[in-house]
């Protein structure tokens, strides 16, 4: 009995610790064409960066085209920072870009057009992310 008091706390730390250490991943799906949708959803993945979350962004749609080298979307306040510029923010720090596979063509624009870091989505890949226990979805 003596060694079920210490045994079972020292069972109860390890677990707690390996439940501490795993990462959260992340997913958002952004296809709103608004400015402020698209910055927010920015801000925040972010800030989930920052505390240590993995983060995989896809562009779908409207949102697509913060992918594009021709694309300049309006900054926004208080810090008059773009969608796009918080987004490579995100490619410095380590995160996920992708344009979904249907963007490119139906824009008539090729992988070249895209800024760097940004890829064209595989879906089977994207499919397999998102499936994945624990991955936190967000959708913008």
């Amino acid at each position: 009995m003596k060694y079920t008091s210490f045994i079972l706390p020292a069972l109860l730390a390890c677990s707690l610790s390996s439940v501490a250490q795993t990462q959260t991943e992340t997913f958002f799906n952004i296809t709103s064409a608004d400015n402020q949708a698209q910055g927010m959803a920015m801000v925040l993945a972010t800030q989930m960066a920052e505390q240590k979350a993995s983060v995989r962004i896809l562009l779908c749609g409207p949102a697509g085209q913060l992918a594009l080298k021709s694309y300049e979307p309006a900054a926004l306040k208080p810090r008059n920072v773009t969608p796009k510029q918080m987004m490579a923010g995100l490619i410095k720090g380590g995160a996920t870009i992708e344009v979904c596979a249907l963007f490119l063509p139906n824009a008539d624009k090729t992988a070249a057009d895209l800024v760097e870091g940004v890829a064209v989505a595989k879906p089977p890949e994207v499919a397999a992310y998102m499936t994945k226990p624990g991955v936190r979805a967000f959708g913008f």
